[in-house]
């Protein structure tokens, strides 16, 4: 029998795929034959195919040996160091226990480990670090001194504040758990690392303060990460977002978990109980559980003076409520003037056009989407032109043609302004679904219509949960000092208690 064929231990031929409990890590192990777990290794690699995938071949001290890497992850001169290392080994330095004497005594390094299956090696060497197979041993050496492609932190975009710290998450899950390290100097912060993905092993970080977050919480967190069965997930944080609230929540536009690119918000929430989730390769964290009121804070609010931080947390929710209701609340009153009496015969449009008040809000609302993708995937350079463009001479054009009414293009630019005031990209784009929504039960039954969508939504939120968490605390359930807190930036050293709805271990904050 082949060698390949002997260390698989009965896997299937190729062409087809192995069972899951055969594909798992620590079914074959690593055998004192050099030939044969470098035969099993450059098959599944691919090595001569794939030119990334190194295999060094050398002789030390009357052994063979073998160090294998991904040319990019390995930092350079890290890795000549190894070899000459290696080189200089002498034959009495592998007579008894050779793999501890290389360890200790050779490899002037801080991060190696030893692993004892193939499957370990092969997941070791894709992830980024260095392994040594020495001939006549039966274990592998793992030499951390991979070096990521990485760019420097920069202020995100999404999240920018006037006065503050201006570095944000990168691409590298390491820095990334060490930038919440810098702000949460605190020994009971864990950092679990797991590996979602059966074919990407992507690595997540799932971060809590021990003594602070629930432990129940913390547990079907954990439990929740391991149950995900999926062959990859490239685009990170989303598709495990999309697994982690349930099948019941994927078709939900309100988000029941917040995204941030900044390590302080990040470290805010670890203080008040919440879980983080690190994932490598993206520059955004998950924090949860998170409700309807988190989607509505920024870290400007408290980058101010404590009443500005409140006023502007009173004008951005204004804002978000016209964003949301402004538009369909307009064609509502305007198409009920008949039942409202003469009071409001004011509302409406006063020039005639060619088309209803109803189609020219259905028109104008998908238009402005239109102009947000094209925004999207525009250069930097040209966007600008196409912003002037789209929404100043489009719209000036429609209404001298008659197509359009200054009144509506009023209302829509109120709705624009609202959800580009929303500090949650996927709360804005939550509240402009359900805007849309309300604009066709407006259209079609006035009033009552629009009453009832409103209605329908708030009974919608009340009946969602976060991780346990009922999506309108303090609202529903009420608690009132809770509720003012959270519509009120009140203080520091007056938001004495963590969040009770999160059941921290420790509620107090001094």
């Amino acid at each position: 029998m082949s060698p390949i064929r002997r260390l698989r231990s009965g896997r299937q031929l190729r062409g087809r795929e192995p069972p899951e409990s055969e594909a798992l890590p620590g079914k074959r192990p690593i055998t004192p034959e050099l030939k044969d777990n470098l035969a099993v290794i450059r098959d599944e690699l691919g090595v001569g195919v794939s030119f990334d995938i190194v295999v060094r071949e050398f002789a030390m001290a009357g052994r063979d040996g073998a160090l294998l890497f991904v040319d990019g992850f390995v930092n350079e001169i890290a890795g000549q160091r190894v070899l000459d290392r290696l080189l200089a080994i002498r034959r009495e330095d592998l007579a008894i226990d050779p793999v501890d004497r290389i360890m200790k005594e050779h490899l002037n390094f801080i991060e190696v480990k030893v692993v004892k299956t193939l499957d370990e090696v092969i997941e070791t060497v894709l992830m980024g670090p260095m392994i040594l197979l020495v001939d006549g041993c039966d274990q592998a050496i793992v030499i951390d001194i991979r070096e990521y492609p990485i760019r420097n932190p920069e202020e995100p975009d999404l999240e920018r504040v006037l006065r503050g710290s201006r570095d944000s998450f990168v691409e590298t899950i390491i820095f990334n758990t060490a930038l919440i390290r810098r702000r949460v100097r605190d020994p009971g912060l864990r950092v679990e690392l797991l590996r979602v993905g059966r074919r990407s092993k992507t690595d997540v970080a799932l971060c809590y303060i021990q003594d602070i977050a629930d432990p129940d919480l913390v547990d079907e967190v954990r439990r929740r990460l391991r149950e995900i069965r999926v062959d990859g997930i490239p685009m990170a944080e989303k598709p495990l977002q999309e697994f982690l609230v349930g099948p019941e929540k994927r078709w939900n536009p309100f988000p029941t978990v917040r995204f941030t690119e900044r390590p302080d918000v990040a470290a805010v929430h670890l203080y008040e109980g919440h879980v983080a989730l690190v994932i490598d390769s993206t520059p955004s964290a998950i924090l949860l559980p998170a409700t309807f009121w988190h989607h509505l804070q920024h870290a400007q609010e408290f980058r101010e003076e404590a009443l500005p931080g409140a006023v502007t947390r009173w004008v951005r929710m204004i804002a978000m409520a016209l964003s949301w209701l402004a538009m369909p609340l307009y064609l509502a009153l305007s198409l009920s003037r008949d039942i409202l009496g003469p009071a409001f015969e004011f509302i409406g449009p006063k020039d005639p056009t060619r088309l209803s008040l109803f189609a020219q809000f259905i028109i104008i609302d998908i238009f402005g989407d239109i102009i947000r993708i094209a925004l999207i995937h525009t250069p930097g350079a040209l966007s600008t032109g196409l912003g002037f463009f789209g929404a100043i001479l489009v719209s000036d054009l429609a209404v001298r043609a008659g197509i359009l009414t200054n009144e509506v293009i009023i209302y829509f630019a109120l709705a624009i302004l609202g959800q580009f005031a929303t500090p949650n990209m996927e709360m804005a784009q939550a509240l402009r679904l359900s805007r849309f929504v309300l604009l066709l039960l407006a259209g079609f039954w006035k009033l009552p219509g629009l009453a009832i969508g409103v209605l329908a939504t708030f009974l919608f939120l009340a009946s969602l949960r976060s991780f346990g968490v009922p999506y309108l605390w303090p609202l529903l359930p009420f608690n009132g000092r809770a509720l003012w807190r959270i519509l009120v930036r009140g203080p520091t050293p007056e938001r004495g208690r963590r969040p009770e709805i999160l059941r921290p271990i420790d509620p107090d904050r001094a």
